[in-house]
């Protein structure tokens, strides 16, 4: 949402513009009315998106304080709203990465408390594009459609060089059912998770700041944290088995556990620009770059109501031409020294910069700027997620820092919390065991990191014409000796030991023991980006050929771990399916009526539960039947995994099979998984090149099982009458309830 939302009427069944001084939202009663249950429209408030303005004017966004602000509610928190001083999960920072958090523990009934050090939402500006696998995870959670709708969607990529078009095509596509990248902004998000928060009887605690905590042995809630209300200075004692911390890039909690930021900071800043343009650029509206091999680069983001984010490369060197059009224009800035300091640098220069880099085009403000920043880039991980006790966790910006190219701080924040959260809630109601399951957050979600930096840093040094070499943060021999495979050595965080978290001395980058690197490009790198037409043509050719899965979300392998064991080699023997451990669940289209299709994800039900998925072909072979009649005879059994785990409180069970619904009536075997276990059956009857048969490359004559984790990934693969190889997969991290 780049500004307020402009009224408008329905009266003729569609959306028409009214009177832009009308306030149709407001509930006017034409009658007298004295009930005082009747309902009366809540008070709204217009902010200023922008610290920064442009000569067309300012910018505002309305605002519904009851809604969005919390306990900011200037009437008050609402009398459902009770905090207990002992929780569960204690959420540190109320940006999506935290609200994700939460919105997956409220979902699986894990107590929580999220408190956040600003008063209000994000207003403007920030993360603006959800890849498909962001909305494949929000759709667990009901969520998909509001953010997949809200703006334009981008299937198509221009990039000029010097002046010329160098690449205008379809772009971003994948096999997800949400094809794109979909514009959201990141404020819109979070209003739409704090209503969702609401909707379970939760508040995000504003102007509300962790002074300290401390980790107290093994108790049911060893992490001892003081809440500073920094509005009135009261501070209250709050009990938690687990904490997280997401709150930003230069998190307290990541520096009071002694953990490394290592990276770099570029010398590459962003002018930050989100406005209407008047501009003969034919591209305007379509997403892509335009880059100078003289003064750099611009990267376009169409967005809602014919507004586009214009990321713009900016040169404030004192040899710069921001530098040299002040000298000329001003000669006590020469006398000043001439250093351009970077908060002084105005929306004039950076649209300046921007016309330099666009020439021969031409771009013109044509409305008030909804938002205005300046970004240094820098590129960072933290070494470990994790703390080495486990008990408390870092996610979103406070775990990694990276290029805006690929659009993936927003949408790897999403993943942490995915990955997280249904791991801290089996672990918070005992039914995993937390030190084999917690530590494989960190080992999956920093290697994820590791190559988004690596990846939007290469197209970041293309664009931007840089020849720094990408930071190489794979090799934990150069980060430093501190590194283990679960986490780190640090002073901080022992039994019993204080961890003051507020108004630590730091920039904002990292704190005094990361490690800044200078090393060796990696593959994904260019130590000399190219700037003839054939050179970049052929580069980026190879660069989405290898990323372009992962730019959406889609290719993200997850190591060996007990939640992921290594895959049997495929072409060795028969398989079950044809898939590797540790990858993104396929989402096949199925049948799952008469009337009724969809896709095999909107089969699932949220975390905690994982999805046990058995292909069963025409379910008519002998072999076939035989073995998916041993696995129903053993998750029917009192001793069975199934019964030992928690059965459909922690399993969903689907069985695909090659048949049409009203083949399926008289079956037996489908009718004892069906009652006995619950099990959905659901009909593959797409042509076999596309069938999810073929999607899993799954066994007609033996037949298949694939476990799903909650978070949507292949956890492990096998044989129908290798339910004792299933089961040895859940006994390496579940506990017997």
């Amino acid at each position: 949402m780049a500004r307020a939302l402009p009224p408008h009427t329905w009266e003729n069944g569609f959306k028409k513009p009214i009177q832009a001084s009308a306030t149709p939202w407001v509930w006017k009663n034409d009658e007298q009315d004295d009930d005082p249950h009747s309902f009366v429209t809540p008070p709204s408030k217009e902010l200023l998106t922008s610290t920064a303005h442009n000569r067309v004017g300012i910018n505002v966004i309305r605002t519904w304080p009851t809604m969005f602000d919390g306990t900011n509610n200037p009437h008050g928190t609402p009398d459902w709203w009770k905090p207990s001083d002992e929780v569960d999960v204690l959420i540190v920072g109320a940006g999506p990465s935290g609200l994700e958090v939460a919105l997956s523990l409220a979902r699986q009934g894990v107590s929580f408390r999220i408190i956040d050090k600003a008063p209000t939402p994000l207003i403007a500006g920030r993360a603006d594009g959800v890849q498909p696998r962001f909305l494949e995870t929000v759709a667990t959670w009901g969520l998909a459609s509001e953010i997949a709708e809200e703006g334009p969607l981008i299937e198509r990529t221009a990039i000029y060089l010097d002046g010329k078009k160098l690449l205008f095509n379809r772009s971003h596509q994948c096999d997800s059912r949400y094809r794109g990248l979909h514009i959201i902004t990141q404020g819109q998000i979070e209003r739409i998770f704090i209503r969702d928060l609401a909707r379970h009887k939760s508040l995000v605690e504003r102007e509300r700041i962790l002074s300290k905590y401390t980790v107290e042995g093994q108790g049911e809630y060893p992490v001892r944290a003081t809440v500073k209300n920094e509005r009135t200075g009261q501070e209250d004692i709050v009990r938690a088995k687990y904490l997280v911390g997401s709150d930003g890039a230069a998190s307290s909690i990541r520096k009071s556990l002694s953990i490394p930021f290592d990276g770099v900071s570029t010398d590459i800043y962003w002018g930050i620009m989100d406005c209407v343009f008047e501009t003969d650029y034919p591209h305007a509206w379509v997403f892509g770059s335009v880059i100078s091999s003289k003064h750099g680069g611009c990267v376009i983001i169409p967005r809602e109501d014919g507004y586009i984010r214009l990321y713009t490369q900016l040169d404030v060197s004192q040899t710069g031409p921001i530098a040299a059009a002040r000298q000329q224009s001003d000669a006590s800035f020469a006398e000043a020294g001439g250093r351009v300091e970077i908060e002084t640098v105005t929306p004039e220069e950076v649209l300046e910069q921007a016309n330099r880099i666009f020439a021969p085009y031409k771009l013109k403000f044509a409305a008030p700027l909804s938002w205005f920043a300046i970004w240094k880039i820098s590129e960072r991980v933290a070494r470990s997620y994790s703390s080495h006790d486990n008990r408390v966790h870092l996610v979103g910006d406070a775990a990694h820092v990276h290029s805006v190219m690929g659009a993936f701080g927003l949408n790897a924040s999403i993943l942490d919390a995915a990955n997280l959260a249904w791991k801290l809630g089996l672990a918070a109601k005992n039914l995993a065991d937390p030190q084999a399951l917690l530590p494989t957050y960190s080992l999956e979600r920093r290697e994820h990191a590791v190559r988004v930096i690596e990846v939007s840093g290469a197209y970041l040094r293309f664009v931007t014409g840089s020849a720094m070499p990408v930071p190489n943060l794979r090799n934990f021999d150069a980060l430093g000796s501190s590194s283990k495979a679960n986490g780190h050595q640090t002073n901080g965080h022992t039994n019993g030991h204080t961890n003051g978290v507020n108004g630590h001395s730091s920039d904002a980058n990292g704190d005094s023991k990361q490690v800044h690197l200078h090393v060796e490009s990696t593959s994904a790198s260019a130590d000399s980006p190219p700037r003839t037409q054939e050179d970049a043509l052929n580069f980026l050719a190879k660069f989405f050929q290898a990323h372009g899965q992962f730019l959406l979300g889609v290719d993200c392998p997850y190591a060996t771990s007990p939640i992921s064991p290594q895959t049997a080699p495929l072409l060795s023997s028969p398989a079950p399916v044809k898939l590797n451990n540790g990858v993104r669940a396929p989402n096949p289209r199925l049948c799952f009526s008469d009337n009724q299709t969809g896709y095999l994800y909107d089969l699932f039900e949220g975390p905690p539960k994982f999805h046990i998925l058995v292909f069963g072909s025409s379910f008519r072979g002998e072999q076939v039947r035989n073995n998916i009649a041993k696995l129903s005879s053993v998750l029917s059994s009192n001793t069975g995994f199934w019964t030992r785990y928690g059965g459909q409180d922690r399993f969903t069970l689907t069985v695909v099979v090659k048949r049409m619904p009203f083949e399926a009536g008289d079956d037996a075997l489908l009718d004892d998984l069906t009652h006995k276990l619950g099990a959905k059956v659901v009909f593959d009857d797409r042509q076999p090149d596309e069938d999810a048969h073929t999607t899993y490359g799954a066994n007609h004559t033996k037949g298949g099982v694939v476990v799903i984790r909650p978070d949507l990934w292949v956890g492990v693969t096998a044989f129908p009458h290798e339910a004792e190889k299933i089961g040895g997969y859940f006994d390496g991290f579940l506990v017997p309830v």
